[in-house]
C-alpha cells in the first residue's frame, strides 16, 4: 500500500497556520470557565503525548506500510502537538492552568504501552473518535468566537487523522477472521474510551447543556461509522481531503 499522498497532505498542512486565542467571552460565568478551562488542560496532555510513536514506528514493518508511511505518522505526531499547543492558549484565555497529570490520559497511556504496535494505533484511532466527538459538541454549544473558531479549525484536522489511522487498519484487517477482531477490539476499546472521558468530563458538557443521551449518541455514532469503514466489503474513501472540507 502507497501512503505517498498521505505525506503530501500532511507537508502541506503544515503551512496552515493554527488558531489564535486571546479572550474567551463567548464563555460565559465563572463556573463553565473553569470546567472548560479544566477539559481543554486535560485533552492538551493526550494532544502533546503521542511522542514515542514516532520513533517506534522505525522498527515497525509490516506490509501495509512504507516509508511515507513513517514519515506521515511523524508529520501527525507535530500536528497533534500543534492541537495542544491551541488548546493550551484556550486554556490560559479562560483563566486556567494547565495540568501535568490526569487519569484518564493515564489510561490511554497505559493503554497504547500494553502491547505491539497494532493496539498502540488502536487506542490512538479510538482517541482520535474521542476528540472529534468532544471538541465538536463543545464548538456547537459555544456562540461565535475565537474557542469555538479554534475547536472547529481542530475538528476539521482531527477527522483527517481519523481518515488516517482508519485506512491503516482498513489494510491490515484483510481477512474475515481480521475484521472480526477488529471488530471485538474496536468496540471493547471504544466504549471503555468513551465512558471514561464522558464520566471524566461530563460536568462540563452538562454546565454547556449538552445532554447525556446526545453525547453518548455522537460518540457510539462515530465508532460504527469507523468500525464500517474499516470492515465494509465496498471500498472506503480513506483518501486525504483538504481539513475542514
Amino acid at each position: 500500500m502507497e501512503w505517498s499522498s498521505w505525506r503530501n497532505y500532511y507537508e502541506t498542512n503544515r503551512s496552515r497556520p493554527a488558531p489564535e486565542v486571546c479572550d474567551a467571552p463567548e464563555v460565559s460565568g465563572e463556573e463553565r470557565r473553569r470546567a472548560l478551562a479544566r477539559s481543554f488542560a486535560v485533552f492538551q496532555l493526550g494532544e502533546a503525548g503521542e511522542g514515542r510513536i514516532a520513533t517506534e514506528i522505525d522498527r515497525t514493518h509490516l506490509g501495509t506500510i512504507d516509508d511515507d508511511y513513517r514519515v506521515s505518522l511523524k508529520h501527525w505526531v507535530r500536528e497533534e502537538g500543534r492541537h495542544g499547543r491551541v488548546l493550551g492558549t484556550a486554556v490560559r484565555a479562560l483563566g486556567g492552568r494547565p495540568e501535568s497529570k490526569n487519569w484518564t490520559n493515564d489510561l490511554l497511556v497505559v493503554g497504547r504501552r500494553l502491547l505491539g504496535i497494532r493496539l498502540k494505533l488502536l487506542v490512538i484511532l479510538t482517541a482520535e473518535v474521542v476528540g472529534v466527538t468532544f471538541y465538536g459538541l463543545i464548538a456547537r454549544a459555544l456562540g461565535p468566537g475565537q474557542i469555538r473558531s479554534a475547536l472547529v479549525h481542530i475538528v476539521g484536522e482531527e477527522e483527517a487523522h481519523l481518515r488516517f489511522h482508519t485506512r491503516f487498519f482498513r489494510a491490515e484487517a484483510s481477512s474475515a477472521f481480521a475484521r472480526r477482531c477488529f471488530t471485538l477490539a474496536w468496540w471493547l476499546v471504544g466504549l471503555a474510551a468513551c465512558a471514561v472521558v464522558l464520566a471524566d468530563h461530563w460536568r462540563t458538557l452538562r454546565l454547556l447543556s449538552i445532554p447525556k443521551r446526545v453525547a453518548v449518541k455522537a460518540f457510539v455514532a462515530l465508532l460504527h461509522e469507523t468500525q464500517v469503514r474499516v470492515v465494509a466489503e465496498e471500498t472506503a474513501d480513506l483518501l486525504p481531503q483538504a481539513a475542514g472540507a
